[in-house]
């Protein structure tokens, strides 16, 4: 337990200097709940001890990721330098989150984080990661199109025209900085209505774990016409059934790039594996896309090939990008 503690510690320690660059007198908030608070109070700790005006608020775990956190917590977000947020259901897809990065927070979400994964994660050398994300995230932005295939029958295509890419780097030091810890991926909202195919599941899926069955998905004109597959799959379709058309909508394409990262049950870990690709349904308005519906779920495909236009940025798993320089 002595050993878990110092290296949560020493991880929120690594994360908060080299990712966040906290200073001395920022004022930092943790927003936690009762699964994470180990991990918010390391954070705490740590802050605390970089000499920051260290905050931490407990809420009531929302229901599901992208739910908005409770009004007062917002102000406080919008009202701080720098946000950490470990919390059972992710934030980042949040207005509150958009209003305080808009208002100059520097925001790390880490949405179901466990002290493995923390530990494992959050000591690497974030700078190469940041290289391959972005260049990834480039390919991307100035694509106009995008298929992806994959050995259980992924085989779906999509518009990219017009959107911008981003890379999740894990390095936050401006004002208005936000992303996902740990990080590694480069993300982009197709463009609505665009996606084509038969999307499978078969890595991890927000909301149900890792998957023994793929969960297979019918996408017809952007949006998911039919899924089927084993328990996953019901789990899936009882999750958003009560959201109506939106939460089928096709609201992300994104590379996983950090390899460190493992398939683990835990979407935040799992869509940054190198040489993953993830598709989520739901919400996509906070990164450049139009749907605004209040959930947001990633699914990991395995052994995936990803083309650009006409660049291969994964071949069979293998990212084919190399970082820069």
């Amino acid at each position: 337990m002595a050993e878990s503690g110092e290296g949560l510690r020493k991880a929120a320690h690594s994360a908060l200097v080299q990712c966040m660059a906290v200073s001395r007198g920022e004022s930092v908030l943790v927003i936690t709940d009762e699964e994470l608070r180990e991990v918010g109070y390391a954070f705490w700790e740590e802050a605390r001890e970089l000499g920051a005006e260290a905050i931490i608020v407990e809420m009531v775990a929302r229901s599901q990721d992208g739910e908005e956190p409770p009004q007062p917590i917002a102000r406080i977000m919008s009202a701080v330098d720098v946000v950490i947020a470990p919390t059972s259901k992710s934030l980042s897809h949040t207005l509150a989150r958009q209003e305080a990065n808009a208002a100059g927070a520097r925001i790390a979400s880490m949405p179901g984080i466990t002290k493995d994964s923390m530990i494992r994660t959050l000591t690497v050398d974030y700078s190469r990661i940041a290289g391959l994300s972005e260049k990834v995230a480039h390919i991307m932005s100035v694509g106009k199109s995008a298929r992806i295939t994959a050995p259980r029958g992924t085989d779906i295509t999509m518009s990219l025209e017009g959107r911008k890419s981003q890379p999740d780097t894990g390095i936050y030091h401006m004002s208005g900085d936000f992303g996902n810890l740990p990080a590694g991926e480069a993300f982009i909202a197709p463009v609505e209505g665009t996606a084509e195919g038969m999307l499978v599941v078969d890595g991890a899926m927000s909301g149900v774990g890792a998957l023994e069955d793929a969960i297979h998905m019918k996408v017809e004109a952007g949006y998911v016409t039919e899924i089927t597959g084993g328990p996953g799959a019901r789990i899936l379709e009882e999750s958003i059934a009560h959201l109506g058309k939106p939460a089928r909508n096709i609201a992300e394409l994104g590379v996983g790039t950090n390899d460190r990262a493992i398939i683990t049950g835990k979407v935040l870990e799992d869509e940054k594996v190198l040489g993953t690709v993830h598709i989520a349904l739901g919400k996509n308005v906070g990164f450049g896309g139009t749907c605004d519906v209040p959930v947001h779920l990633d699914g990991i495909i395995l052994q995936p090939t990803l083309v650009v236009d006409d660049i291969v940025v994964i071949r069979d798993g293998v990212l084919q990008v190399k970082e820069r320089c």
